[in-house]
């Protein structure tokens, strides 16, 4: 493309603002407009709410669906929630105007087991006006689902596909360490785990795209969600854990075809984990294990991969896409 991408930033919470930094470096991307519906992010410039050294003069707007018509963008970054249901209309109302998405809604990643109805009302309103939907970020959407998947690309047979992502969380946003626990007690932390509003969501979704791409239907899925507790008391970013509180979430995900467990994903987040990284390990001929030290940072990749995914997302055939039927995303900058 000759022309700079015209891009919307629609959800400005950390995910968002970041992105709004990472946008800014591409010299092939022109930020357009920014949606917000919080009150007090309304009518500030972009640039202040990313922290950025000066303003951009551009600043957030609240009314999506007007802002959405008279914006001249090719695509929308939406960044404003991990449930399937609640980015729906905001989807809808998108696509609506002629424009793309990339979304780092995590339930949107590989919906159509999971919810189907919606995943095929996504689908076709994407088609019906000639836009491609694609959600991604570091995981779902990379490091635990797509990339083992092209891994498997070298073996002449696969077994099973196991996925670990373990991090330290001692040094993460405080938002990510309330996320997965830190601090509750066990009750409690049970309590929301039994809610659902303590988990990792995705897990279901990645297993369902590593099992697509390998031709297999998983006929049961299971995702079970532990606590990580303390043996004794441990500093986190503005207090301490004392000693039998969770230091935060051991999950894992299981995914099953003729009562064999062939997918297992397991992602364990807890302060002062001893060994982060995230690694795969494929059981087939060859075997594989492949290991990053330390892991990779998961704000950093997906802000990254989200805006590295803009000019395949414009390009891919209309519709809701994955990360397995479009073309491969890399790094993209004009020298």
């Amino acid at each position: 493309m000759d022309e700079k991408i015209r891009v919307v930033q629609y959800g400005l919470g950390p995910i968002g603002c970041k992105s709004i930094e990472f946008l800014t470096e591409r010299n092939h991307i022109d930020i357009v407009g920014a949606i917000d519906s919080d009150p007090k992010k309304v009518g500030v410039d972009i640039g202040d709410l990313a922290t950025l050294p000066e303003p951009l003069g551009l600043r957030v707007e609240d009314n999506s669906k007007e802002a959405l018509r008279e914006i001249n963008a090719d695509i929308v970054v939406l960044t404003t929630t991990s449930s399937l249901e609640q980015i729906c209309p905001q989807i809808l109302d998108i696509v609506s105007t002629g424009k793309n998405i990339v979304s780092t809604c995590e339930e949107l990643m590989y919906p159509w087991l999971t919810n189907p109805e919606i995943a095929g009302m996504l689908d076709a309103a994407a088609r019906e006006y000639n836009v491609s939907v694609l959600s991604t970020g570091v995981n779902p959407g990379f490091l635990m689902d797509f990339l083992p998947l092209v891994m498997t690309g070298v073996c002449r047979n696969v077994n099973q596909v196991t996925v670990e992502r373990i991090q330290n969380a001692q040094f993460r946003r405080l938002p990510f360490q309330t996320k997965i626990g830190v601090g509750l007690t066990v009750p409690q932390f049970e309590e929301k785990a039994t809610q659902g509003s303590l988990r990792h969501v995705g897990l279901t979704e990645s297993m369902h795209l590593i099992a697509s791409g390998l031709g297999w239907r998983l006929e049961e899925t299971t995702d079970i969600v532990n606590p990580v507790i303390a043996s004794q008391p441990m500093v986190a970013s503005s207090f301490t854990v004392k000693s039998g509180e969770v230091l935060g979430v051991n999950q894992i995900g299981r995914g099953y075809v003729n009562g064999e467990e062939v997918i297992t994903l397991v992602f364990k987040a807890a302060l002062g984990e001893p060994d982060p990284r995230d690694r795969i390990l494929i059981n087939g001929v060859p075997d594989i294990d492949m290991v990053i030290p330390g892991g990779i940072n998961g704000d950093m990749a997906t802000c990254a991969i989200i805006v590295n995914a803009i000019p395949v997302v414009i390009q891919s055939p209309p519709g809701l896409r994955t990360m397995a039927d479009i073309s491969p995303i890399s790094f993209s900058k004009r020298l």
